[in-house]
């Protein structure tokens, strides 16, 4: 239980970290934002995996991994589209 937890915070980091650097122009998002969304795109990543009988593999299960990355690719550029609405596209929050 408690692994599982670490290796979701694990690699939700590398996975939004990565999408961060995927997505282009600049993302006003926090380090825990990315977090989040990593995270989630790991999680969610698996459950497909494992649903289409990919996380079950011998050695890197690299489908599941891809479509974790792929999964926070989306998040982040939703959660920077969604800030960018907020900011009115200045980088400045309106009032």
């Amino acid at each position: 239980m408690i692994g599982a937890i670490v290796s979701a915070v694990v690699i939700g980091a590398i996975v939004g970290a990565l999408a961060r650097l995927i997505v282009p122009g600049r993302q006003n998002m926090s380090i825990g934002l990315t977090l989040i969304v990593g995270i989630v795109a790991a999680l969610l990543g698996t459950l497909i995996a494992q649903a289409f009988g990919w996380a079950d593999t011998r050695g890197i299960d690299w489908i599941e991994h891809i479509l974790q990355l792929v999964l926070a690719v989306i998040g982040v550029a939703i959660v920077a589209k969604m800030a960018q609405g907020k900011t009115g596209g200045t980088g400045r929050t309106t009032i």
